[in-house]
């Protein structure tokens, strides 16, 4: 066979970093990115982004050279993408933090609101129901973050953990603060806004939970192949029926339920906000479906059926 040779330029500078002689042909970008890695291993294989042009997108690992528009000799580009942090552990920080952060509030630590013994528990039951609800949707979310999900891409950027934490956590202090506050007003129609929001709530932890399933069944070799997901012989999945995200259409259910459960101004700027930034993902999923697939349905939209 015809042996290639790779020369891996800085993107910025365009100084040549290496030079790879005699490199197989059917060789993979991952294989490429150990090669680098072993002459530079300040630069581990997580922190590389490989591309055909500077300015282009990154190669993906198991793209093969010869398939590549390239020559026997052939021109990449590095970029030092940073430190880096698994995926998993990213989860983990992000999601313990609300729920040990939501106690503090909800058990009126005498650090938070400065009350004497007589304000140191609510007369309203939807409080302690709403503390429940809140710590079942993070503790599902620490279940699945080991046992279920599947991650295309390995790590991001260890900067990004603090803005994350930002998010999540301060989301979870400032909405925490209001639904376990003295002052705290219940729901408007009572007893049945709050069963009313409970059955909704639970519907969609379990649509979000059997979605997150669905998609990890596609993955179940460790194959990290995009595939088209369909809907399977469990009810809550048929909403790939309609949308290429129902995963992140459950999730702004839960949140509205939570929000109607609790009545709470924050809890419903949260929700706005998290239904804005999972639009967003689901529009760029769901492009990246219809980019890849030319067989992908034509009738599902991103995230909200017939809508968006």
């Amino acid at each position: 066979f015809v042996s290639y040779q790779v020369e891996i330029l800085d993107w910025e500078t365009k100084k040549q970093l290496c030079f790879l002689d005699k490199v197989e042909p059917n060789a993979t970008i991952r294989e490429i990115r150990l090669m680098f890695h072993k002459l530079y291993p300040r630069w581990y294989p997580a922190r590389q982004s490989i591309k055909l042009d500077p300015k282009g997108k990154s190669l993906r690992d198991e793209e093969i050279l010869q398939h590549l528009p390239v020559g026997t000799t052939a021109t990449l580009y590095f970029k030092d993408l940073g430190p880096q942090i698994g995926w998993t552990t990213v989860f983990l920080i992000e999601y313990t933090g609300p729920l040990f952060i939501y106690f503090l509030f909800y058990f009126r630590m005498t650090l938070v609101y400065g009350l004497d013994e007589r304000f140191t528990s609510s007369p309203h039951p939807v409080v302690n129901l709403a503390c429940i609800c809140h710590s079942f949707h993070y503790i599902k979310r620490l279940i699945e973050t080991v046992f279920v999900h599947r991650f295309s891409r390995g790590t991001m950027p260890l900067r990004k953990i603090v803005k994350n934490c930002l998010y999540y956590w301060g989301f979870a202090a400032w909405l925490a603060y209001y639904i376990n506050h003295p002052l705290y007003t219940p729901p408007s129609y009572g007893k049945k806004q709050i069963n009313f929001a409970v059955i909704m709530f639970l519907l969609c932890e379990a649509g979000n939970f059997s979605i997150h399933v669905a998609l990890s069944d596609l993955r179940r070799n460790g194959s990290k192949t995009r595939k088209i997901p369909y809907p399977t012989k469990n009810p809550f999945t048929w909403l790939f029926f309609f949308v290429s995200c129902p995963n992140y259409t459950y999730e702004v259910g839960t949140w509205i339920s939570f929000t109607i459960m609790t009545q709470c101004v924050p809890v419903g700027l949260f929700t706005l906000l998290c239904f804005i930034q999972m639009t967003i993902w689901a529009k760029d999923k769901h492009y990246t479906y219809l980019r890849e697939f030319k067989d992908y349905p034509s009738h599902r939209m991103p995230i909200i059926p017939f809508l968006l």
